[in-house]
């Protein structure tokens, strides 16, 4: 939830004033909503009215929405939708890599886009990468760097403070920037793949909903907190990536710190998609798909997409917009709610029903607005 993703929260205040602080708020409440009925689909009542966990992922509930139309069908589209998000969350790590370096060594004559290979290149081992223990290790040296960065620019913020003004917040939008920065704003809030996993983990399963409540609590606050300084301390100059804005003695501190929590993120959505890829496969008849030599080919061939994707659209909030208006409304607000409608209707009260189609609604309208828009942002940009 406090993810590099942060750094284009401040970008998406610039294009919604007021309204993004309210949408940050809004958002994490939804997601957090979300996130319960979502773990509420695992669950059904037994003869005794107990609560008894009978699927373990999304894909499970996906299947037992979809049982009647393809007993396979809802797990198909959850899995490619999930790929789908962590592809684009590996691209936008790269993306953000070549930025930073290019930003960070502004006097060498490279491209942004060969940055971006530069960086691609220390991420080759990967693709050797088989169990999470080595992604858990990552992952802690990732957050210690995310509270580093965190600390150092809002520090900086707060040294500024004399030349912050309200009157930087704009009253008027531009409904296609502010649309773009819808998707931004979701985009930092997507778990909901990872909630399933996370709950048949926890020591005391029972305390997930009080978790959940927290942690997007605090995510909100620190995330309101961090868009709001840094934008009361730029106004208009807010760049896509927040750290750009910082004098040049702190900037390629941060963009090195950043790099690395960049380097260092990358390996979990990657490894998650090559799972998920492999598993459907090896699930197939085909036992030669189940060989560790094709592992390795599909881990290839993933990383090498990511660089080509990364190449050919670098542009950090736009793609982020976009994948947060696709993917990451799809699994944050019109899954859950069609699937918690379709496996507990019978058992849902008027108000909890009102709730889910109402978030299903506006997550429909905020995905296909945000796709839209974020592509003719992309296209605008391409010429």
């Amino acid at each position: 939830l406090q993810g590099i993703f942060v750094l284009g929260l401040p970008y998406a205040l610039l294009h919604s004033g007021y309204s993004g602080l309210f949408l940050i708020v809004l958002a994490a409440a939804l997601c957090c909503y979300t996130g319960k009925i979502l773990i509420a689909c695992l669950y059904e009542e037994n003869e005794d009215g107990q609560l008894i966990r009978v699927r373990d992922t999304y894909e499970d509930v996906a299947n037992a929405c979809c049982k009647k139309l393809s007993p396979k069908l809802g797990g198909i589209v959850v899995n490619v939708t999930q790929v789908m998000e962590l592809i684009m969350t590996c691209i936008l790590y790269l993306v953000v890599s070549g930025n930073l370096l290019s930003h960070s060594f502004p006097y060498v004559p490279v491209t942004e886009k060969t940055w971006s290979v530069i960086a691609f290149v220390t991420l080759l081992p990967c693709v050797f990468i088989k169990t999470l223990k080595i992604v858990s290790k990552l992952s802690q040296l990732c957050s210690f760097v995310h509270f580093v960065i965190i600390f150092v620019v809002m520090t900086y913020c707060l040294t500024q403070i004399h030349q912050w003004s309200w009157a930087k917040f704009s009253l008027s939008l531009e409904f296609e920037d502010f649309l773009v920065s819808i998707g931004v704003i979701i985009f930092s809030y997507t778990s909901q793949i990872f909630l399933p996993t996370l709950e048949g983990n926890m020591k005391n399963p029972e305390e997930f909903r009080c978790m959940l409540n927290w942690t997007h609590c605090f995510a909100c606050v620190l995330k309101t907190t961090f868009a709001l300084t840094a934008f009361l301390t730029w106004g208009e100059e807010t760049k896509e990536v927040i750290t750009d804005n910082l004098p040049s003695f702190l900037q390629i501190l941060v963009n090195l710190c950043l790099l690395t929590k960049a380097l260092l993120s990358y390996p979990l959505p990657f490894f998650a998609a090559t799972e998920i890829v492999c598993a459907c496969i090896s699930r197939s008849n085909y036992s030669n798909y189940s060989s560790p030599l094709f592992a390795l080919c599909v881990r290839c061939s993933f990383l090498l997409l990511t660089l080509l994707m990364a190449i050919f659209i670098p542009h950090f909030a736009l793609l982020m917009g976009l994948t947060g208006s696709v993917t990451g409304a799809a699994m944050t607000f019109l899954l859950p709610s069609l699937f918690h409608l379709k496996l507990k209707w019978k058992k849902l009260s008027f108000f909890e029903k009102s709730a889910d189609i109402s978030v299903f609604i506006l997550g429909f309208l905020c995905s296909l607005a945000g796709t839209v828009f974020s592509i003719k942002g992309l296209l605008k940009v391409f010429g």
